[in-house]
């Protein structure tokens, strides 16, 4: 189900931008499995996930860059009958232990059962449905409570009330789905509805801590705060302000740049006989760390692309050919804060996990590597390989390039796409082998990474990672292309041709210095967040 949205309003000290335009935004999205993970330990204030989600019926992303895109969060039958299961599992086991049970029941309980029962609805109910229960459903939810004592007569009768509720509850269309249904009446000559506090809440939980929202928030909502532009700016500092929001930016990172495909890396033992697989855990997890870092500290998309900082382990520093103790104690996590040589390494893409990921068992990927950057680093658009091009291998010449340029280059079918978008950034990173360890020589011969890209405002050549990384710091284009995925993920929605003016707005800053901080408090002040439709008539 899906409704018609505005977006693209900026904060008061944004500057400029066009008028918003219609996007299509669903009203309905779906919790993603990992969200109904972390609602439910918010919801029941339990100490540890209950893993359930694990069992579900897994989401067909269908080549999606994020997890939380609502075109694939459907209900399928058999993930209808996962949350039923997981319901009944959560309220026996919480009803089942009285500890658990006090967490989630109203203070000052009376000798009343009907009291009891209806301040259970009224203050439950709230925090599933992340808004206050209407009268009927209220109504409904007291019916249902009443009967759980038949349906459980071993428990105490207040007890089977509340295992039932929780049941239902968290079967409810109202728990699996943001239902955003309050947007207010529109007020004459505006022509856009926005949203109402509660749903505002929620949109920005999910958001920045992937979960619902806390006291703090439900009270701004049931305030007003957030529908005025100083309020929801200081709950949106304050939930960054959360080690919470650090976990949910690194998540953005790891799905944007491929982190989970580190983890089931192969190498030739011939040529990497100290290989262990157990090491791209490590490299995702210096992903993390590294782009965690750069968040944090302030800084943007150049400093994505240009630092030579990173945290490494004993294995990650024998990679990079670090051979001088790190200054500093390790982290808690076993890694050490490092600077890696200028001249060799520039930020993301110089990276072991990525080069690692984007290699084969036994040297560089140029295709792969240039198809990741084409896509995930400058957002240009490429066609389908060519059939001529099926069942096609390299030859025997002498350099990985050579044979990838007689392949696709020049003069080949796979010139005009190959050639022109893809290969250059593959050569540019020809200085890294199959596990991102940095060499001189490809065989005997050396290394050739110079290249040239034809960037939408005009072609840029490179010498190297290095300069080609500079390059692309440098570049609008590719500034535009963060600023897209950053508001797909803020959304849950692919980016759409009508949200092209606000990303443009978001480029031009990020290509002033802009954090990526500064990006994302953007996104969440501007009407992505307030305004979920646009209204055609005003009446």
């Amino acid at each position: 189900m899906a409704c018609v949205g505005n977006l693209g309003d900026p904060p008061p000290d944004s500057g400029p931008i066009a008028v918003p335009t219609q996007v299509v935004a669903a009203r309905f999205p779906r919790l993603s499995h990992a969200q109904w993970e972390q609602t439910v330990v918010d919801l029941f204030h339990l100490d540890a996930p209950t893993r359930l989600s694990a069992a579900f019926t897994p989401d067909p992303l269908g080549g999606k860059a994020f997890d939380n895109n609502q075109s694939a969060l459907e209900v399928s039958p058999s993930l209808w009958s996962d949350y039923e299961r997981a319901a009944e599992s959560i309220a026996a086991s919480v009803t089942g232990d009285a500890a658990k049970l006090a967490r989630i029941l109203p203070p000052n309980l009376t000798e009343a059962p009907a009291t009891n029962a209806m301040a259970f609805i009224m203050a439950f109910g709230q925090r599933a449905y992340r808004r206050p229960l209407r009268f009927d459903e209220r109504n409904a939810q007291l019916a249902l409570f009443a009967s759980g004592a038949t349906l459980y007569p071993d428990l105490d009768p207040f007890v089977a009330g509340v295992r039932l509720s929780i049941t239902a509850f968290l079967q409810s269309p109202h728990f699996i789905y943001r239902a955003e249904m309050d947007a207010q009446s529109p007020l004459v000559g505006v022509a856009l509805a926005p949203l109402g506090s509660w749903a505002i809440a929620s949109r920005l939980s999910y958001a920045l801590w992937n979960s619902m929202p806390d006291d703090e928030l439900f009270r701004a909502a049931a305030s007003g705060e957030l529908a005025v532009p100083a309020g929801l700016r200081a709950q949106i500092e304050r939930l960054l302000g959360s080690p919470r929001a650090g976990a949910t930016v690194t998540r953005f990172f790891d799905q944007l740049y491929g982190g989970n495909q580190y983890t089931s890396l192969t190498k030739s033992k011939t040529l990497y006989p100290d290989f262990d697989p157990s090491v791209g855990a490590e490299m995702r997890a210096e992903l993390g760390k590294f782009t965690g870092d750069v968040f944090q500290r302030g800084g943007g998309v150049r400093e994505l692309l240009t630092s030579t900082t990173t945290f490494v382990t004993p294995r990650l520093a024998a990679i990079y050919g670090i051979t001088k103790a790190p200054s500093g104690a390790p982290d808690a996590d076993g890694f050490s804060r490092v600077e890696l040589d200028p001249s060799q390494r520039a930020g993301l893409l110089t990276r072991s996990g990525f080069l690692a990921w984007k290699g084969t068992d036994s040297e560089s990927n140029i295709i792969q590597r240039g198809v990741f950057v084409t896509r995930k680093i400058i957002c240009q658009k490429l066609g389908a390989p060519p059939a001529a091009a099926q069942g096609a291998t390299v030859g025997g010449q002498k350099t990985n390039r050579e044979r990838i340029n007689a392949l696709t280059g020049p003069g080949t079918c796979g010139e005009s796409c190959h050639g022109t978008y893809i290969n250059a950034p593959g050569f540019a990173l020809e200085h890294y082998g199959a596990m991102g360890e940095y060499r001189a020589l490809d065989g005997d011969s050396p290394i050739d990474a110079a290249a040239s890209f034809p960037f939408t405002d005009g072609p840029m050549a490179f010498a190297d990672a290095v300069d080609f990384s500079q390059v692309l710091a440098k570049s609008p284009q590719v500034h535009a292309c963060f600023s897209g995925f950053l508001l797909e993920y803020i959304a849950g929605r692919e980016r759409v041709p009508a949200d092209d003016p606000f990303v443009a707005d978001l480029a031009r800053r990020s290509l002033s210095g802009a954090s990526a901080r500064d990006l994302l408090v953007s996104v969440l002040m501007s009407d992505i967040v307030r305004y979920p439709l646009a209204i055609t008539e005003i009446q």
